[in-house]
């Protein structure tokens, strides 16, 4: 039977892959030490979903709770198993929480990338690596672009040839990118690399917002989620700058890890795409508001703060093509309105 390596397995991205490839036939090793209680605290811990992996898939997916800097556990297990993938998807995620800690966020992000790298080289070389990156590997280089601001969002002219959405073109340079875009630079280059340089079968997928009902939101971290969970349980949510019209594309966690899926059927050497919702799945903050506040029937509570985070985005939407044109079979199976359903009727709001 094929296996699959799945780092942050309990994370959202983590989690939809094992679920994805054991229906595929895989057995699935998960590494995930449930570090998003250490960032964000209790209500983003993935115990839970830690849980309901063992339980629900107890023949197939096996679980090792240990850190992805430790070399010496971390090969260990590449020695005991023959991996045909490696799905990294284990992170610091959050640009805010980053300047605090930046030594544990650089470590996490890039030396644990570095560690599951070259022991994948050294003892798994005909796997396929696949990398999850960020969008923040561009900085704020795309508020460079010229911003319109409409009634419940910021737009770009339709003439404008990144209106169809931003793609692998632009450049990394000369942008602040907040610690944690330069911590996930450092890993997406290394990634790169080790296809490029050794011949390696290596994909880096820099996403959007990455989104689904298995989202252990926090307010640092997991826009939507995090959103309807504020208004589902009635507590306050907090709007940083740009006055709640700052767009961001969704891509739901299934569409994303079919996309690796996809990538692993033929995959190519050191390859970047980017990876979110494009204009099929994209929306404002003050739209997001307004849709969860209908599905739900409760009204948001929610304040605005002037200050924008360092490095944030106001209008990010991915162009995809590059990975349709690669992958020709295919494409999303979820918009933005079934992203939001879902997550208002199956998210994890405790």
């Amino acid at each position: 039977m094929k296996k699959a390596l799945i780092t942050g397995s309990a994370g959202l991205i983590g989690s939809e892959s094992t679920k994805f490839f054991i229906k595929k036939g895989y057995r699935v090793v998960g590494i995930d030490n449930n570090m998003r209680k250490y960032f964000f605290g209790d209500e983003a811990s993935t115990e839970w979903n830690k849980n309901k992996l063992l339980r629900d898939y107890k023949k197939n997916y096996f679980h090792y709770d240990i850190d992805i800097r430790d070399n010496e556990k971390v090969r260990d297990i590449f020695k005991q198993h023959k991996f045909d993938i490696v799905i990294h998807t284990a992170a610091q995620p959050s640009h805010d929480w980053a300047a605090k800690e930046p030594l544990t966020d650089f470590t996490v992000n890039a030396l644990g990338t570095l560690i599951l790298l070259e022991n994948y080289h050294l003892y798994a070389p005909e796997a396929t690596f696949i990398f999850t990156s960020t969008n923040k590997v561009y900085g704020d280089r795309p508020n460079t672009l010229p911003i319109i601001e409409l009634e419940t969002r910021y737009e770009l002219p339709k003439k404008h040839p990144y209106y169809k959405g931003i793609d692998e073109s632009m450049s990394i340079d000369n942008s602040t990118h907040s610690i944690f875009g330069a911590s996930k630079i450092a890993a997406d280059v290394m990634v790169q690399e080790y296809g490029k340089y050794f011949g390696l079968h290596t994909g880096v997928f820099r996403g959007g917002c990455l989104t689904g009902p298995a989202h252990s939101s926090t307010q640092l971290h997991g826009f939507l989620a995090y959103l309807a969970k504020c208004i589902a349980t009635g507590r306050p949510y907090t709007i940083f700058g740009y006055k709640g019209k700052q767009v961001r594309d969704n891509i739901h966690s299934f569409d994303l890890v079919n996309m690796f899926w996809h990538y692993h059927q033929k995959p190519r050497m050191g390859e970047v795409y980017n990876a979110g919702g494009g204009r099929h799945s994209n929306i404002s903050m003050l739209e997001a508001i307004k849709k969860i506040e209908r599905i739900l029937h409760k009204k948001a509570r929610y304040e605005y703060k002037e200050s924008n985070r360092i490095g944030d985005h106001i209008w990010y939407i991915s162009d995809v093509s590059k990975f349709k044109s690669h992958y020709l079979t295919w494409d999303f199976t979820y918009d933005i309105d079934m992203i939001i359903k879902e997550i208002c009727a199956q998210g994890h709001f405790e």
